[in-house]
Order: C-alpha cells, then sequence, then structure tokens
C-alpha cells in the first residue's frame, strides 16, 4: 500500500535526487510515447533516483511501471494525483501518494520537491505544468532547474517561442538557457545525469527548490 506524504518538507530533506515526469494521461501502452517514457522510467530507476508523477495512467503509469521495473529499492515512486470531474484511478506503481483538490496546490508540490522536469509528449495539462514550471523559474521563485522537453512534439513549440516572444523581446535569451530539448528517453537521461552530477557535487550547496519555494 502507497504511504502517505506527511511532510513535503521532510521529504525535501532526505536531499534525494527526484525528477518530475509530466504527461499525457490518455496514452495507451500501445503508443510510442508511453514506451520511450517506461525506458526512460527504467534508466531513472537503475540510477537510483527518485520520480514525481501525477499518479494517474497513460504516461505517468509508463514512468512509474517503467522506473519499479529498474528500482534499486531505495529510490521512491511519487505521485501526486488531483482530483477531476472524470475520475482517473491511481496507477498501481506508487510508493509514496498525496491527493489534491487543485491543480495549483498539486503543480505547488511538484515544484517543492523536483530538481529536474522532464515535459514528455501531452495536452492542456502538460502544457499548463511546462509553463508554469519554466515562468516560476523566470521569475526566481524556484532556482534554475533543467526543463527537458522530450518528444518530437515540442520541437515546433521551442521554435515558436524563439521565433516570436523571444524575437519580439518578451522573453530574454537567458530564460531559454534551461530549456532542453531531447528526441529520445536517451538524449533526456543524458541531462538528468549531467544535472545529478552536479546535484552531487554541489551537495549541500546545491539550489533545493525548498529553499526558494516554500509551502505552508
Amino acid at each position: 500500500m502507497a504511504k502517505i506524504i506527511k511532510s513535503i518538507k521532510d521529504e525535501v530533506g532526505q536531499k534525494h535526487f527526484r525528477v518530475a515526469i509530466f504527461g499525457s494521461a490518455r496514452a495507451s501502452a500501445e503508443n510510442a510515447d508511453y514506451k520511450e517514457v517506461f525506458a526512460l522510467g527504467k534508466k531513472i530507476g537503475e540510477a537510483g533516483h527518485d520520480i514525481v508523477t501525477g499518479g494517474g495512467p497513460g504516461l505517468m503509469e509508463a514512468a512509474g511501471k517503467g522506473f519499479n521495473s529498474g528500482k534499486n529499492g531505495t529510490n521512491h515512486n511519487i505521485g501526486l494525483t488531483v482530483k477531476l470531474p472524470w475520475e482517473f484511478a491511481k496507477n498501481p506503481y506508487l510508493d509514496i501518494d498525496k491527493d489534491f483538490e487543485k491543480f495549483s496546490d498539486r503543480l505547488d508540490e511538484f515544484m517543492a520537491l523536483s530538481n529536474l522536469v522532464v515535459i514528455s509528449p501531452g495536452g492542456v495539462g502538460t502544457c499548463l505544468e511546462f509553463f508554469y514550471t519554466w515562468q516560476l523559474t523566470q521569475v526566481k521563485h524556484i532556482c534554475n532547474i533543467p526543463i527537458i522537453m522530450m518528444g518530437e512534439m515540442w520541437q515546433e513549440m521551442i521554435q515558436w517561442i524563439e521565433k516570436w516572444p523571444l524575437k519580439k523581446d518578451y522573453i530574454s535569451s537567458g530564460d531559454m538557457k534551461n530549456l532542453h530539448f531531447a528526441d529520445s528517453h536517451e538524449k533526456a537521461f543524458k541531462y538528468i545525469e549531467k544535472a545529478n552530477e552536479l546535484f552531487v557535487k554541489l551537495g549541500d550547496g546545491y539550489c533545493l527548490n525548498w529553499k526558494k519555494y516554500k509551502l505552508d
């Protein structure tokens, strides 16, 4: 049975390296994106990192299922679920879960927990999660964590950002530095390992999100 997070602060205090994976709840197991996210989750599990997902079906399930197939027994699969007008069942791969009434509260806890974010393919919710994360890094409410855009569908979005808001100076070139495009789970994992190397190297000097983004 999944445990309940009694205190996000206590969980962050464990100083595990955590990867948030956002993505569609609608992808089936036969979907190519599902297979890519499963493979990424497995690599993260084998590496000993934690993952944080929305805890539901689709690509959230793929990440958790892959993670559990590779986990070493000390890392955690954390699910932050949200209540919706239609009921999505939690996937069965979670070690720790917590329910939320509001998307905003849920996203805040994602930000408090995560040291890196992977945006896998998805719809409106996934776009919200991407832009929310990116804005918080822009205004320095959280650390400048890497945001990995995994999957071909994001390539044109990044090009659009460069063509329009960046070209019009509505955002700065510095805002683009923590966006990274990965066309495969292998490339996404390389970014994750590079970030983890810095996390290990800096120890207490690494900017844990809790230091800048506190929850009451």
